[in-house]
């Protein structure tokens, strides 16, 4: 915790108040008084333990060099309030402000966007264009659009972290998406958590306020996720016995219990090193954030320091084995938002178990390097049948970043990938076609007994099972050193063009002003079209890049499912297959009328990377450089490469 600064006064008085979470009481609490200088280093003024068997509330500030001066007092109101005890009363309202600010959630909201009924009418036609915000603190979400309807169904899920064991209230609102002007607002309602008991699924019909109809939610408060952050010299993987019971619980015999609970991660934040200097004085501030999927702990703060040492434990819950875990460093600054000094992303997948290594920082896009390195050390430990089933449910989704904006270079980025998608269509037409033309006699007999014998002995189950002979034909191309992927990929040049641009907009905003001007005047088809055009590009190039084996997990799935999907159209008959899905299909929304919709092929293809987060996050690198100082458990301390 650090107060407020009072200016000009050496009988200051802060009347702040603050909630700790006591580990020990043999654990004294540490006080230090410093001078604010701006633009300068802070002065030591003194410091003084608050004992909390004794509870002092006069606390003589000394100075370890200077034992004998005299540096004044500080006064403090002290309560100790046992934790098994009705600790939720007298907790102060700054305590779920501390657990904000450090990213320690209580408890997860689980919110299911289902439908809208008898919604108001806000275009010419008579039809609005409906779509949802929530929002709860600084957590925000958005749900997509849905077309020409007054009852919408959405069938979207998103989950909040609950800061406050007594609940909270998660604003909603209803828009009129409108192309070209501002979205006209339809209306509001609000969600009171602390009227919900936990551990259960509450269906909520919440008529609007300030517009009509009413929209349908199912949402479920349930107990925090395994998160929590310790120092270097108490974390749970270094205990034999909890690492046992880790390994029991994520073990292939319990792949059935609890399928949400894929796994757990630790990342040990221990140290930076050379960072960039933020301050005018030529020093930083440091601290680190460290985030997988929308859970988020940071580190405390390091100040007047471009070497900051951390020494700590993050604990993580994984829901999604293919999520990226991003490391970043900012500088604090009191008055203003931090600044942004470094970043590293991490697959969960390229993670090896108990190495320290120095990851070289990257710029906020991880299209090139910035200054400094960051050492981590990083435990993964995952049930892989939960991991392969959760691969195919949809991702989870991010909190509302800010609004796409319109790049040229972005959108020209966008169309040279699908023109390479394109152009690998069109490549292997000509190529058929060379066949019929008697290009290459050798080539075209060939394919004429290919063809032959394909067609006269041709079943349905041979269709999964030639995808299984070109990810095989792929693989051993990879094992025997043949590696043709590297050429395939969006360059780090083409990336580095769109960040170029925008360290140049300011300058050229007076030769581009008359042209984003026309560019605003149609900004949502542009980024309709840019969108569009990634999108196909993304599918593509991921379906490309399963077959290259870019993430070997997901190709081994691929080849376990078309494995099984060979046995089950050799063994069972077509219409039997075709009846099944009809059934199923017909009867999915009588068996479970709020389901979530969900196509498993492209929940698969969601988590393949494209071409551009190849270049962007390290799939396929090695380490190439070694620290000599061994850790404390003799482990390998290597250096990861920047791209």
């Amino acid at each position: 915790f650090r107060s407020k600064t009072i200016h000009k006064n050496l009988n200051p008085v802060w009347d702040e108040k603050v909630s700790l979470l006591v580990e020990s009481l043999r654990e004294p609490l540490y006080v230090k008084v410093f001078d604010y200088d701006f633009g300068l280093q802070d002065d030591f003024m003194g410091s003084a333990y608050l004992y909390l068997e004794t509870l002092d509330v006069t606390l003589d500030l000394k100075d370890p060099h200077y034992p004998n001066h005299d540096l004044g007092s500080l006064e403090l109101a002290v309560t100790l309030i046992p934790k098994e005890g009705d600790f939720r009363e007298h907790q102060s309202l700054r305590l779920s402000d501390v657990h904000r600010k450090a990213q320690l959630w209580r408890g997860i909201v689980s919110i299911s966007l289902i439908e809208a009924h008898d919604l108001q009418p806000m275009d010419a036609n008579g039809l609005s264009d409906p779509y949802v915000k929530f929002r709860m603190g600084h957590q925000k979400y958005k749900s997509k659009t849905m077309p020409k309807t007054l009852n919408p169904q959405w069938r979207e899920q998103f989950d909040f972290h609950l800061y406050d064991e007594q609940g909270g209230f998660i604003d909603v609102t209803i828009w009129d998406k409108d192309a070209g002007k501002k979205d006209d607002f339809m209306g509001r309602c609000q969600v009171d958590l602390s009227l919900l008991s936990k551990e259960c699924t509450h269906r909520l019909d919440l008529p609007l306020e300030e517009g009509e109809g009413s929209l349908v939610l199912l949402v479920t408060l349930t107990a925090s996720a395994a998160v929590s952050i310790s120092d270097l010299s108490v974390n749970i993987l270094d205990d034999l016995h909890e690492r046992k019971e880790i390994l029991h619980r994520y073990s292939l015999l319990r792949s059935f219990h609890n399928i949400k609970d894929v796994g757990m991660v630790q990342v040990k934040v221990i140290r930076a090193e050379g960072l960039m200097a933020a301050d005018v004085t030529g020093k930083s501030d440091p601290f680190c954030v460290v985030e997988l999927s929308n859970d988020r702990l940071q580190t405390h703060t390091v100040y007047k320091n471009l070497n900051p040492e951390w020494n700590k434990v993050f604990t993580f819950n994984v829901k999604d084995i293919h999520s990226v875990l991003e490391v970043t460093v900012y500088d604090e600054d009191r008055d203003r938002s931090a600044d942004f000094l470094g970043k590293v992303a991490i697959p969960l997948l390229n993670i090896q178990n108990g190495e320290r290594k120095a990851y070289a920082l990257k710029s906020k896009e991880l299209t090139g390097p910035t200054k400094g390195v960051i050492f981590l050390e990083i435990d993964v430990i995952y049930n892989i049948v939960k991991a392969g089933l959760r691969t195919l449910i949809p991702i989870e989704q991010k909190y509302i970043e800010e609004e796409p904006r319109v790049s040229k270079q972005l959108l020209l980025q966008n169309f040279n990938r699908v023109r390479r998608c394109i152009m690998f269509l069109i490549n292997a037409g000509c190529y058929i076609n060379s066949c019929f033309e008697w290009e290459s006699p050798q080539r075209s007999i060939c394919a004429f007994l290919l063809f032959v014998v394909v067609v006269w002995n041709f079943e349905l189950y041979m269709f999964p099972l030639v995808l299984l002979m070109l990810l095989a034909w792929n693989y051993f191309l990879i094992a025997s050193g043949k590696d043709t992927r590297q050429g395939d990929v969006v360059t780090v040049e083409d990336l580095l063009e769109d960040e170029e641009e925008d360290f140049d907009r300011d300058d050229k905003d007076s030769e581009r002003k008359g042209f984003m001007n026309k560019l605003y005047a149609i900004q949502d088809v542009c980024i309709s079209v840019q969108n569009a055009l990634d999108e196909v590009a993304s599918y593509g190039e991921r379906i490309k890049n399963t077959l290259n084996w870019t993430v070997p997990f997901l190709s081994w799935l691929a080849i376990v499912a078309l494995c099984a999907a060979t046995l089950v159209v050799y063994f069972i008959p077509l219409r039997y297959i075709v009846l099944a899905w009809g059934v199923n299909k017909f009867t999915k929304k009588l068996r479970d009328p709020y389901s979530i919709d969900n196509n498993e092929l492209l929940d698969f293809l969601s988590r393949v990377p494209s071409d551009v987060q190849v270049v962007c996050i390290p799939y396929n690198i090695h380490p190439y450089c070694c620290d000599a100082r061994p850790s404390k458990h003799n482990k390998i301390i290597t250096m990861n490469s920047a791209v």
